[in-house]
């Protein structure tokens, strides 16, 4: 069962995830903005990781390959939302990480896949294609399906490498906090040597939402690794997928993105689909 307490903390979760990932859609610069909440979600990890035990080393390839993989995850979704709406960019980066993951696990893992989650890949899959086919009707740059699909790629494979390491390591919050110091220091050179010492250049308010957008990003996946201490985790996981509800409304609410059905459908698709995957 699932109390009200970690009900709730699970939809902040959620409505922080959504909110950081608007943070960055804000930026003058995107790239910018993800790098200091790299940056910032980098210091918070170390501070966090250093006060926990040293990891074992059979766990540092675990924690660098955890770090290599975000790193990846953090450009393709800077390039996505360079490219398009966070209403159009996070249902298709977010809903297409879990039917990776599924489908990998039925073809690779010989996982057993249950009659729920076979109609929740379809689901989720009508609703992604239906999210994708919003961007060729309505004019937007088609450069976004690609790249919010190879965010969500980056998703399902941080998704495995940490759950494995995680476990490995049997401390998921010092693991957590050594990945992100670790993608801070691999995505840093990478930012600078794609878009040059320019993007270093910010103003005040830059500075303090990539500060915000860092703290309620560890906020996100703190509450959501506490919640799957307290709940099932196939609850925690469907409920921390209305994260897709709060993007497409804070899209619409504040940054006035066009709202037509298609999209308010494949939207509500993509999250009945994956918590179909996932209860």
């Amino acid at each position: 069962d699932m109390t009200l307490t970690v009900f709730f903390a699970v939809l902040l979760a959620a409505l922080l995830h959504a909110v950081w990932n608007a943070l960055i859609k804000t930026g003058a610069s995107k790239m910018t903005s993800m790098l200091l909440l790299s940056m910032g979600d980098g210091v918070i990890g170390l501070v966090v990781a250093l006060s926990r035990p040293w990891p074992e080393t059979q766990i540092w390839p675990w924690i660098i390959a955890s770090g290599l993989i975000r790193t990846g995850y953090q450009l393709f979704l800077t390039y996505a939302y360079e490219q398009g709406d966070l209403s159009r960019v996070y249902p298709i980066a977010r809903g297409a990480a879990p039917l990776m993951v599924l489908v990998v696990g039925a073809f690779v893992l010989t996982d057993v896949v249950s009659t729920s989650e076979v109609l929740g890949i379809l689901v989720l899959g009508a609703g992604i294609l239906l999210m994708a086919r919003g961007v060729f009707t309505s004019g937007e740059s088609r450069r976004l399906v690609p790249f919010a699909f190879g965010s969500a790629m980056a998703t399902a494979g941080y998704t495995l490498v940490d759950g494995t390491g995680a476990r490995l390591m049997g401390d998921p919050i010092a693991f957590v906090g050594w990945a992100l110091f670790i993608t801070s220091i691999f995505f840093a050179p990478v930012a600078l040597i794609s878009r040059g010492a320019g993007i270093l250049r910010a103003d005040r308010r830059t500075w303090l939402l990539g500060g915000i957008g860092a703290v309620a990003s560890y906020l996100a996946y703190s509450i959501v690794v506490w919640a799957m201490t307290q709940a099932p985790i196939a609850l925690v996981a469907a409920l921390r997928e209305t994260s897709i509800l709060f993007a497409v409304l804070i899209g619409w609410l504040f940054f006035g993105e066009r709202m037509g059905w298609g999209k308010g459908l494949a939207a509500a698709l993509i999250v009945g689909g994956v918590v179909l995957t996932r209860v």
